[in-house]
């Protein structure tokens, strides 16, 4: 029987905290495409499964319809387990589809898994959330140099290298390259390093500079006149890039954003907004987000020192200059906020006030600098549920019982700040 591709997290995962409160670590963004999409891409016509925590199986299924959640098809004899969150340019070579069972790893990491028959059976165990890793111990191992992320600040670096990589996959350049509305009076360096897809408008004294990189603009998206955008770059589908705005190098923003002002080496999901002016940078923003007017964040120390950065609530050297703001799905800020260099503002959070607030915000706080109080659970999900519906999106039992859960996983953070 064909091989079937498995998908699956371990429990490091823990470390893109608050991104991955609401999905795998699979459905995370690092360019155009998600690590998940990469991951498949390499191995077409295979059919593969999402294995993800428990809790997440629901609002998965919801996700990806087509997919199989935490089950394999019946009889599978074999498989490939990959590791959601391998970031590996050349994965098909480096790992083949076929071959003998083996367990692959860099270092202590568990990166794939190529099993069969009875070792299959021993692997899946009871079908619990996570393939334990413990079960993958007895079997053949060998040593790999395929990449991973650990740290969000791991898919901001690559976000350039990676907008490269699936825009050369995506797009063939001898076909048409534009396939939108370009207004008379648009500027466009080196053409053939910009692709505009199918509905997308480009309006009167845009500038699109591809010399250093591609610039993807997908279907439905506008970018308003006299904005500017340097390649690498992608904007996804029925985005909106407002007026004037300044995006620079090695930014992806995904479907159904509002951008404006200054974002430079950032992530933006998708349905998050950052509409006005105000600096964005080395940054990764979830679902849902939004910012408000004049918002910034700082991504470099005044003594050019290493960002250090608190994953699950504590601190960690980012081993990098520029880390800016994370910040979860649902989570917003008010007019003239201030977020400090490696700031994290955890799942559906909502700051606000004068001064800087803390460089870590849990999830579900309310307030800022002056004081932080715990933002009450039913009301995050009414107004999660009015933001949703305004993009035509059902506010869902699986989304409600996601929210719930995270709000009582996320419990002693608050406790801890006696909110």
């Amino acid at each position: 029987m064909a091989t079937v591709l498995i998908l699956f997290e371990d429990k490091q995962v823990k470390n893109l905290f608050p991104l991955t409160y609401t999905r795998p670590v699979y459905d995370l963004r690092c360019g155009i495409l998600t690590l998940g999409q990469k991951i498949r891409s390499n191995y077409p016509g295979v059919e593969s499964v999402f294995f993800t925590r428990g809790y997440l199986k629901d609002v998965v299924k919801q996700n990806h319809p087509t997919h199989l959640v935490n089950e394999l098809p019946e009889n599978v004899d074999k498989a490939l387990f990959v590791n959601g969150r391998v970031l590996e340019n050349n994965l098909a070579q480096l790992l083949p589809l076929e071959g003998e069972d083996a367990v692959y790893k860099n270092g202590d990491v568990i990166i794939a898994a190529r099993l069969s028959g009875e070792n299959l059976k021993k692997a899946l165990g009871d079908l619990t959330s996570f393939v334990p890793e413990e079960n993958l111990q007895s079997f053949t191992e060998k040593e790999t140099e395929i990449k991973y992320v650990t740290y969000q600040w791991d898919l901001v670096s690559r976000n350039g290298e990676q907008i490269i990589v699936d825009f050369d996959k995506l797009v063939d350049r001898s076909k048409p390259m534009n396939l939108g509305k370009v207004y008379a009076g648009v500027n466009m360096i080196q053409p053939n390093n910009i692709f505009i897809d199918e509905g997308a408008k480009v309006k009167p004294g845009v500038v699109l500079d591809a010399e250093e990189g591609p610039i993807y603009i997908a279907k439905g998206a506008t970018v308003m006149a006299n904005a500017v955008i340097e390649g690498p770059c992608y904007i996804g589908e029925k985005t909106k890039i407002k007026v004037a705005a300044k995006i620079y190098e090695n930014t992806s923003i995904g479907p159904v954003c509002k951008v404006g002002g200054e974002v430079e080496e950032s992530i933006i999901h998708s349905y998050s907004n950052k509409q006005h002016d105000g600096f964005l940078g080395h940054a990764y923003l979830g679902q849902w987000v939004n910012l408000g007017a004049d918002t910034n964040n700082s991504d470099l120390k005044n003594n050019y020192g290493n960002v250090k950065v608190f994953i699950n609530d504590e601190p960690v050297d980012s081993g990098s200059m520029f880390v800016g703001l994370t910040m979860g799905d649902h989570s917003k800020s008010g007019i003239n906020t201030m977020f400090n260099t490696g700031t994290v503002v955890g799942f559906c959070a909502n700051v606000f006030g004068g001064n800087f607030p803390p460089k870590y915000i849990p999830s579900f706080a309310w307030g800022g600098a002056e004081s932080m109080q715990t933002y009450d659970l039913q009301k995050a999900m009414q107004v999660a549920e009015r933001v949703m519906a305004r993009r035509d999106i059902k506010f869902t039992e699986a989304d409600k019982a996601l929210f719930t859960h995270i709000f009582e996983m996320t419990k002693a953070e608050r406790e801890k700040r006696n909110m």
